[in-house]
């Protein structure tokens, strides 16, 4: 194994993706079993996303998943991946975690993103703007103070002030900036534009400012990851996610995966079949020695401390299995 894997720590956002004939509960219930099953296998943590209004998504709450996840396991790192801090107010931020971390102590993380709702209907929804974005540092900074006890409004939240609950940036846009002069760890993605990628990093470690929460910069890069017995049945992960993503590029809306076989099956237009190629290309996938090398390699170009896998497919074995050979490549386990 090499030693540059064997350093970095490796975890997996799960964003609970729906799947054809099965309904959005069972997502969530698929989320937890997932989380078990990271545990058992050396995972650092697992981290769940916020989506709203999304067909082939079914996690909008991630800190009541979470605390699911937390509940359901007994080691593993749980955290979200992240709450897009823009949709909410940040005390009430603050005192979710607060709870979570109070629950569970020493176990949570506090990933923040700085999206909002990504159309008209939802975003009037929520109550917010595009324009919200723009604040994420201000919010950011607001959030923090919560748990320093520091807000100038005098009010002081319960039971969130002196609990530590590690805070990552996620870097989209100007989140690596934002993550820098905050001097917070960050995650970035994703792996299939690695200069830009490289150059957001380059950035954050240039500016990076030390903070309470972090001395040093700490990186976590972000993308797919698929391992299988064979290239080919590795790259059939990603179809079903590949297709969803041309579908939605097409047809302005997110659909539930489908099997791969479907997928294969299809009949594409040119317009599908290009962002349908597109989706397949540039993620990290093939047999464990395939894979350990372009790790490697990836992990050598961005002095990255960790890495965040995203894989989402339909076939819930398959991707259990992919994750269990990843894990023993990683060195996280001999099973």
């Amino acid at each position: 194994m090499s030693s540059v894997i064997a350093a970095t720590r490796f975890s997996v956002l799960d964003r609970s993706r729906t799947r054809e004939g099965h309904e959005a509960p069972e997502a969530l219930r698929d989320t937890v079993r997932l989380a078990r099953d990271l545990e058992a296998l050396g995972y650092h943590r697992i981290w769940v996303s916020e989506h709203h209004g999304v067909p082939g998504v079914a996690g909008p709450a991630p800190t009541v998943l979470a605390a699911a996840l937390a509940a359901a396991t007994r080691t593993i790192r749980v955290g979200t991946g992240g709450v897009m801090l823009p949709n909410h107010q940040p005390l009430v931020v603050a005192e979710q975690f607060g709870v979570l971390e109070s629950l569970f102590p020493g176990r949570i993380d506090m990933g923040l993103g700085r999206s909002v709702g990504f159309t008209d209907g939802v975003r009037r929804a929520l109550g917010r703007d595009k324009d919200d974005a723009d604040d994420f540092a201000a919010q950011l900074a607001e959030l923090l103070d919560w748990f320093r006890g520091t807000s100038p409004t005098g009010v002081h939240a319960r039971p969130t002030e002196g609990l530590t609950v590690p805070p990552f940036v996620l870097a989209l846009g100007e989140g690596a900036t934002i993550a820098a002069r905050a001097g917070l760890p960050m995650v970035i993605g994703d792996l299939r534009n690695r200069e830009k990628m490289l150059r957001g990093i380059d950035h954050y470690r240039a500016t990076f400012r030390p903070s309470d929460w972090a001395r040093e910069p700490y990186v976590v890069i972000s993308g797919t990851v698929a391992v299988a017995a064979s290239p080919q049945e590795a790259r059939r992960l990603l179809l079903p996610e590949a297709w969803s993503m041309a579908y939605s590029r097409t047809h302005g809306t997110f659909p539930p995966l489908p099997p791969a076989e479907r997928v294969e099956a299809l009949t594409m237009t040119a317009k599908e079949r290009g962002f349908y190629k597109s989706g397949l290309t540039g993620h990290i996938v093939g047999t464990e020695e395939q894979v350990a090398h372009e790790l490697e390699t990836v992990i050598k170009e961005t002095g990255a401390q960790e890495v965040l896998v995203t894989t989402s497919t339909y076939d819930r074995d398959a991707l259990v299995d992919s994750y269990r050979r990843l894990a023993r490549l990683a060195g996280l386990t001999t099973t």
